[in-house]
């Protein structure tokens, strides 16, 4: 059964939101703080009140037939909602990215200048099925002083509901009004399209989910948007690979969490050390359940191979499946990149350092590595505590976006009747 309201005001929950966003304006960074840590605790004591919203949104995944990937994203347990709660507190360790000065200088007439870091205002997130995006976005949104308007996925609404209800409960005994968290509670997209065209109050979009989503709001927004992307992430493994970092960078990537976007879908691996490494490989394969879609070359090397598409080297399987091409040099494994990748992560393994700077310096992404996973493109893992999703677009923000990319610059001007 879903949760569904008809009779939702969307303009109403935004103007609510913005003259929130005016009082989190004032509040300190320990007011804002304290908020955070009780609703954390809030989050913990009500644990089973979202657990019990949350079967209904796996039971009425079961009857829809969704996929393993999807009810993982979709599915919470108390430990889950207990890790919901440790990033809130994560996040108010985080200092204050607001009220910064990034520059200061006086004119020569005797006008001091300041460009100081201030919230965007209100944040529109559209996302899909991960419950952990309503407390994580909520969380660095009210860190940063802005309000936020949540549209989740329909396939999640009671779980969201739930988690917006106790957010508001615990909001409720602070001094953060709240207003400042909306919740859509509606499967209506005439909602989600009013969302996207009110600029009077609403200051950015940012979506998180599929291909398709963030495509749709792209196309129809007249909100600025901060767009995430889908992540078609590559390992190449260089000829100068060492065998060992290079089999469990690619297991890692693949297995830890199939159903993410910095999980790996495509590996490219060099002719000769396929030539030389082939049994481990194949064993790696095996031994964690991966099903290869491979060029011609490949399915002569890797048995149980079937032969890869078009479609599979631009394909985000979200799954144990892999992708897998075979190249003569570096030159080529970039050259897939540009042609297939989504400036997600790319990773190469080797260890000829001239080959590793070549890849940093020439592939296009939001985050490269060498002789490491791309499992670490997440906000938590680099430090930023929870994130809001992943920019892989060039402006304002790219890569993992933490606190900072939640604000932006004022100038502020001082004189003393200064005139032009």
């Amino acid at each position: 059964m879903t949760l569904i309201k008809s009779n939702v005001n969307v303009e109403e929950q935004a103007m609510e939101a913005k003259k929130a966003s005016k009082k989190l304006l004032v509040l300190s960074a320990e007011e804002k703080n304290a908020a955070l840590l009780h609703l954390a605790n809030v989050l913990e004591r009500e644990y089973e009140t979202i657990l019990t919203a949350n079967e209904k949104d796996l039971a009425n995944g079961r009857e829809k037939g969704f996929s393993d990937a999807f009810m993982d994203r979709l599915s919470l347990s108390q430990e889950r909602v207990k890790d919901f709660a440790e990033g809130l507190r994560e996040v108010a360790k985080l200092d204050d990215p607001t009220g910064n000065i990034l520059l200061d200088w006086k004119l020569e007439n005797g006008l001091q200048v300041e460009k100081v870091t201030v919230p965007l205002g209100v944040i529109g997130m559209i996302y899909e099925a991960r419950p952990n995006v309503t407390v994580d976005a909520t969380g660095l949104a009210l860190k940063s002083g802005n309000a936020i308007i949540l549209k989740g996925g329909s396939s999640a609404i009671n779980s969201n509901q739930a988690i917006v209800d106790v957010i508001h409960k615990g909001l409720s005994e602070t001094k953060i009004p709240k207003e400042a968290v909306q919740f859509i509670a509606s499967t209506d997209r005439a909602a989600t399209n009013q969302l996207f065209t009110m600029k009077e109050h609403v200051d950015v979009l940012i979506p998180r989910g599929g291909g398709k989503l963030i495509q749709a709001v792209v196309e129809n927004a007249t909100v600025p948007v901060l767009e995430t992307g889908v992540g078609n992430c590559h390992i190449y493994i260089d000829k100068e690979a060492n065998v060992e970092k290079a089999i469990n960078i690619l297991v890692n990537a693949k297995t830890d969490r199939p159903a993410v976007c910095n999980a790996a879908e495509t590996v490219i691996v060099h002719k000769d050390w396929l030539a030389q490494n082939s049994e481990a490989l194949v064993d790696a394969f095996q031994q964690n359940g991966i099903s290869v879609h491979g060029d011609e070359h490949v399915m002569s090397v890797i048995p149980g191979a079937v032969l890869a598409g078009e479609e599979d080297w631009a394909n985000e399987y979200l799954s144990t499946d892999i992708a897998v091409k075979s190249v003569n040099d570096l030159t080529e494994a970039i050259a897939h990149i540009e042609t297939y990748g989504t400036k997600h992560s790319e990773a190469i393994v080797t260890e000829d350092s001239k080959a590793a700077q070549t890849f940093l310096s020439l592939v296009d992404a939001a985050a490269l590595y060498h002789n490491a996973s791309t499992r670490f493109t997440d906000g938590g893992a680099l430090g930023f505590g929870a994130e809001i999703g992943i920019s892989t677009q060039k402006l304002h923000a790219r890569g993992p976006m933490g606190l900072p990319a939640l604000t932006t610059v004022k100038f502020l001007m001082k004189g003393d009747g200064q005139i032009r």
